[in-house]
């Protein structure tokens, strides 16, 4: 059906990156969204360099990095990391002066995905729908760990996905919602995680909400800025589906 050639041959490092995702259908399903969304990001990304705004840029291309290393584009992963690293040094004339090669390897990435996807690709939309009226909040700007999270629990739990931080809180708000657990990415530009964990604190939710934190930085680093939170487990990037059963596992209970 689809010719992984086209994918090696382009240096995509398949082999690393489905002993993430398990099979080819998951890859594939998961590539198809990250095609989706790479115009947009690519935008969001040109847009904070724009505004110069560096903080907000590195957590772009921090995700970037991160969903690269997952689908195999290492050249992409590793200009994403340069990018990263020079932005939180506030060093915008590397941003700026770089920039035109970050964007051309996404777009040379976003056409390598398209020749192996095809024109003609549908995505496996079939979803078992829950038998309980529990839910788990995904909170993460990259469709990957609620892909996942659906795959696995959905005949079990009912997935709401957010996307900002902002999502999560006007979902938290809704005081008729049935969320047990919560999975929520620290870094996202604008409204981050920190202000997620600050409104449950105010709102009195960690008594009924266990919370996992997403991260893809040193695990110690993470322990140390949110302990003021009753936060449950950590979840570190790169994850399989073990690690995800594992700590939904935990804080599900």
């Amino acid at each position: 059906m689809f010719d992984t050639k086209i994918l090696i041959e382009n240096g995509v490092n398949l082999e690393k990156s489905l002993e993430l995702f398990g099979d080819i259908a998951t890859y594939n399903d998961n590539l198809d969204e990250f095609l989706d969304g790479i115009e947009k990001l690519l935008k969001d990304i040109e847009g904070y360099k724009a505004q110069k705004d560096l903080a907000n840029y590195a957590i772009l291309v921090h995700s970037l990095k991160s969903d690269a290393k997952y689908y195999g584009f290492e050249k992409l992963a590793e200009l994403a990391l340069n990018h990263e690293l020079k932005s939180k040094e506030s060093d915008f004339n590397y941003v700026n002066n770089h920039f035109d090669e970050l964007k051309e390897e996404i777009l040379r990435v976003a056409k390598v995905v398209q020749d192996y996807l095809g024109i003609g690709y549908e995505k496996n939309n079939e979803t078992t729908t829950a038998n309980s009226n529990l839910s788990i909040l995904v909170v993460d700007d990259s469709n990957i760990i609620s892909n996942f999270v659906s795959k696995i629990f959905s005949s079990e739990y009912n997935i709401i996905v957010c996307k900002d931080g902002q999502q999560a809180i006007d979902e938290l708000s809704n005081v008729s919602n049935t969320i047990v657990c919560m999975l929520l990415d620290i870094n996202m530009p604008n409204v981050d995680g920190y202000e997620v964990l600050k409104f449950m604190k105010t709102n009195d939710l960690f008594n009924r909400i266990n919370v996992a934190i997403i991260s893809g930085t040193d695990s110690n680093e993470i322990l140390n800025t949110t302990k003021e939170y009753p936060i449950k487990a950590i979840l570190e990037k790169p994850f399989n589906e073990e690690n995800i059963k594992r700590v939904v596992g935990i804080i599900s209970k």
